[in-house]
């Protein structure tokens, strides 16, 4: 019968605590090791870094977020600088960036309160400018006052009449964006059901979404629109953000807007996506469009809501959604629906420019 000298608990842990914090400080903690302190050094590294650290159930680095999460409730400081150095200079698997950080104490902030995440952007920080050089990160002076969501990019309506409310997503990446790409939407919408993919394609984009006329926080004018208007208007937007040509994704009018841009402003259109589309409506179909316009004049907007929300693929894909969206659309101004859905009815077949045949 052999004996097996090794504590393999106390080396597996071993292993995991300097893949988490760095050779360096491991042989610094051993190396300040007593009679006194010897026996929870390895009480910590079998309990703490094998049975919790070694378990697969999580990733290293969603644990460090933990731990940087408790220690920053708890007022841990000495711990919380331990770990937050070593998750900015972890291996790339399991450091967390910068931004990662910020993330992580701005939550802390709403559930750990505000002075604890106070202390812990001043302890993050202090490390930021001792180690920035080694991560290739220096902090830059940033007004509050200029500071934007990510979630939502700035926010802003155009000097033109009528002004169109819009945000604008700069990448992510820090990089010059790989496209400009812009967002428009269906009837009875507004920019923010495209949040989702906005965010997705803001990682490396710099991305432009709007409210048309009639929608959302855009001017409503009196009268009819023609879809005409709407690629002016949006001809306008682009031009005030100095952009183009662009990547233009639309859905439903949003689509058919993008279409009426191509043709109208070639120059500012470099590829055309759009789905649940036409080009163009037959008579029988811009019958039941009069019927709505009727409809919408006598009864007002939320006897035609379902029928608006079932016209859109994502209720179908995403039952969750459409609750929201019911509200939206019940909430659209009467003026702005027989205005836009007249622009949608007249609307003439086309042949898309050489630019966008792609």
């Amino acid at each position: 019968m052999s004996y097996d000298p090794i504590d393999h608990d106390f080396e597996r842990g071993m292993q995991n605590r300097r893949q988490i914090l760095g050779d360096d400080w491991v042989d610094r903690s051993l190396a300040n090791a007593t009679g006194f302190n010897a026996e929870f050094q390895n009480l910590i590294t079998r309990f703490a870094w094998n049975e919790i650290w070694g378990r697969p159930g999580l990733e290293q680095k969603t644990r460090r977020v933990i731990v940087l999460a408790i220690t920053m409730a708890l007022g841990r400081w000495e711990e919380f600088e331990l770990h937050a150095r070593a998750a900015l200079l972890g291996d790339a698997e399991t450091r967390l960036t910068p931004d990662e950080m910020k993330e992580v104490l701005m939550q802390g902030a709403i559930y750990a309160g505000v002075p604890a995440a106070n202390t812990a952007f001043t302890h993050a920080q202090k490390i930021l400018r001792e180690i920035g050089a080694q991560i290739g990160y220096t902090p830059a002076p940033s007004a509050p006052a200029a500071a934007i969501h990510p979630g939502i990019g700035r926010e802003a309506a155009t000097e033109s009449k009528p002004a169109l409310h819009y945000s604008v997503r700069a990448p992510r990446s820090g990089k010059a964006p790989r496209h400009t790409v812009v967002l428009s939407h269906a009837l009875g919408c507004d920019l923010t059901m495209w949040d989702s993919l906005a965010n997705l394609l803001a990682a490396d984009c710099r991305v432009i979404a709007y409210d048309h006329r009639g929608h959302g926080s855009s001017d409503a004018p009196d009268g009819l629109y023609a879809i005409a208007d709407l690629a002016d208007d949006a001809a306008r937007l682009l031009r005030e953000l100095d952009s183009g040509p662009v990547v233009w994704i639309g859905l439903s009018m949003g689509g058919m807007t993008g279409q009426e841009l191509a043709l109208r402003h070639p120059s500012l259109v470099a590829a055309l996506v759009i789905a649940n589309c036409t080009s163009h409506y037959p008579p029988p179909a811009r019958e039941v469009w009069q019927q709505r316009i009727d409809t919408v004049r006598a009864q007002g907007i939320e006897v035609i809501a379902d029928a608006v929300m079932g016209a859109i693929s994502m209720t179908v894909s995403a039952p969750s959604t459409t609750p929201p969206w019911r509200v939206s659309a019940s909430a659209w101004s009467i003026p702005g629906q027989p205005a836009i859905s007249a622009a949608a009815m007249r609307s003439a077949p086309w042949t898309p420019p050489r630019a966008c045949r792609r």
